[in-house]
């Protein structure tokens, strides 16, 4: 007798899922904290953090809290991952948009002006309705060799496409060219844990499973450096918001056209995916640009400038 059903194991994951984005929320404000610690009051500015300035983070309590709670929200992100489909639980990490928010404006005493409000409800508002019309036609099939070979593929052109970007905008990038390259990597972080859990489940860990293992490890080290560039430019509202947009945007992606997990799609879902997902980018893009603190930090650097020239 089964104790559990599959609609019991789905509830179960989505509840973990969600305690995993809170875990989320505050290991980033934490993180981005001991960023701007770092840097100094208000001393955000544009450009990625180097290594020496990576080292320091590492000696910094507050960076390893935080660095400690984001490790728990992946854990238990990879127990929601191994009890449903992919694009059911990975866009609920939205939820980390609404806990960050109202917990950086508290720490930072910031007040979020209108268009910020309305960005994060978009945000919202756009991934929750991909995770209800997901819920309704995910299903999870046997993965084969050649769908894996080609999310690898993909991922190694993303990979040298980042790389690219990292290193033409190390010194100068906007904090949106971080969070968007980070939320594409972590997609893709999230897609291979899946697949290895579900080789792992098929009792088929061979060298392909060890090959996604392995590159896994290195999408995970630069999506973190991309990260860490993001807080050192950014508020974490628009990290968090591009990390819980773009990271299951790419997921979902990949899970329904590749894996196969939204293989029963038909013309109205794929329509209600892209108003949702519009819906989801069009909330990130405007966090990006009318943030308080965005705003605060574009006010600053026009000083600066009016003050070089005199």
């Amino acid at each position: 007798m089964r104790l559990f059903t599959g609609l019991d194991l789905r509830y179960l994951a989505v509840l973990l899922a969600l305690v995993g984005a809170v875990a989320l929320a505050f290991g980033a404000q934490w993180q981005n904290d001991a960023v701007g610690d770092q840097q100094g009051k208000g001393g955000k500015t544009q450009g990625s953090l180097g290594l020496r300035q990576m080292l320091e983070l590492v000696k910094r309590p507050k960076w390893l809290v935080g660095t400690g709670l984001l490790g728990l929200a992946v854990v238990f992100q990879i127990a929601a991952l191994s009890l449903a489909p992919l694009i059911v639980v990975q866009p609920l990490g939205a939820i980390a948009l609404v806990v960050t928010s109202v917990l950086n404006a508290r720490i930072s005493k910031t007040k979020l002006n209108r268009v910020t409000i309305i960005a994060i409800a978009l945000c919202i508002v756009g991934v929750g309705g991909f995770v209800t019309t997901a819920s309704t036609i995910a299903h999870e099939y046997v993965l084969t060799d050649g769908q894996m070979w080609q999310v690898l593929s993909i991922l190694a052109v993303i990979l040298v496409a980042l790389i690219s970007v990292a290193v033409r905008k190390a010194k100068n990038g906007k904090a949106i060219y971080f969070v968007v390259g980070a939320g594409i990597l972590y997609g893709f972080v999230a897609t291979l844990t899946k697949v290895v859990i579900q080789r792992i489940y098929q009792g088929q860990f061979e060298w392909l499973t060890v090959l996604c293992l392995v590159v896994l490890g290195v999408a995970v080290s630069l999506g973190g450096w991309f990260v860490q560039s993001a807080y050192a430019s950014g508020p974490p509202d628009l990290v968090i918001a591009g990390l819980t947009v773009v990271d299951p945007m790419v997921a979902v992606l990949i899970a329904g056209t590749i894996l196969g997990e939204a293989h029963t799609a038909n013309p109205l879902t794929i329509v209600l995916f892209v108003l949702c997902g519009g819906t989801a980018i069009v909330g990130v893009l405007l966090l990006s640009q009318f943030h308080p603190q965005v705003l605060l930090a574009k006010r600053r650097a026009a000083v600066w400038a009016k003050r070089r020239k005199l």
